[in-house]
């Protein structure tokens, strides 16, 4: 473990930042089944552990700001699709998706734990600032999704984002727990395959919305069902 001095410029503060968010993010992958503690997290980054807590207050507000990060990850990749001039495809929206969301092992986890967080364990500026970000990204977005399909009305861009994204979580926390006794016996749903069934799902949804078959990867397509 290192001990380093505390930032002084700008720039080390964001980074000293950023340092402490990766170290707790090994340390969800390395442990999934439990939160790091704050010690954990700072040997971790190789902090003294006052640093840390200069920076995050408390652990959740410490995992808030992860989830936030992860969510900026993912809007600006988004947001920088929906800028290009060319055409958006659903394909291109479902590989961002894969990229961001399924196959970074601690979004849905820590996603599923921040709802319970904000507005109830963090402190109410806090809150208030996550969710005026994400009203900012969902806008942000909702206006390049209704640039790019022309079907969807003012608004329904977000509306659109709002329902996806519950579907993702919500998927994925019917996967997580899929094993549930019923009458004593267990259940076994677990066979669900969560990136297949939420494409799926996802495609369903967006077509419906939007009005229209779009345009998907054939393997998919074949899968359907109407």
């Amino acid at each position: 473990m290192v001990i380093r001095q505390r930032a002084m410029h700008s720039e080390d503060k964001q980074e000293r930042h950023h340092a402490i968010l990766d170290a707790t993010e090994r340390l969800l992958i390395r442990t999934p089944v439990r939160i790091a503690s704050m010690s954990e997290v700072a040997d971790e980054a190789g902090l003294a552990k006052g640093t840390v807590y200069l920076y995050f207050p408390s652990k959740d507000e410490l995992l808030l700001a992860l989830h936030d990060r992860h969510v900026d990850d993912f809007f600006a990749a988004l947001n920088a699709l929906l800028c290009e001039d060319k055409a958006v495809s659903m394909d291109a929206i479902l590989a961002l998706t894969r990229a961001h969301i399924v196959q970074r092992p601690t979004f849905l986890p820590l996603a599923t734990l921040c709802f319970g967080i904000v507005g109830t364990e963090v402190p109410g500026e806090v809150s208030r600032a996550f969710k005026a970000r994400m009203a900012r990204r969902l806008g942000t977005a909702g206006a390049g999704l209704e640039r790019h399909f022309s079907e969807l009305g003012e608004g329904r861009g977000v509306a659109l984002l709002r329902h996806s994204y519950a579907l993702i979580v919500g998927l994925w926390q019917m996967t997580a727990n899929a094993i549930e006794p019923i009458g004593g016996e267990e259940c076994h749903i677990d066979a669900l395959d969560y990136p297949k069934e939420l494409e799926r799902a996802l495609l369903a949804l967006w077509e419906g919305t939007i009005g229209r078959r779009l345009a998907t990867e054939p393997a998919l397509v074949e899968e359907r069902v109407y």
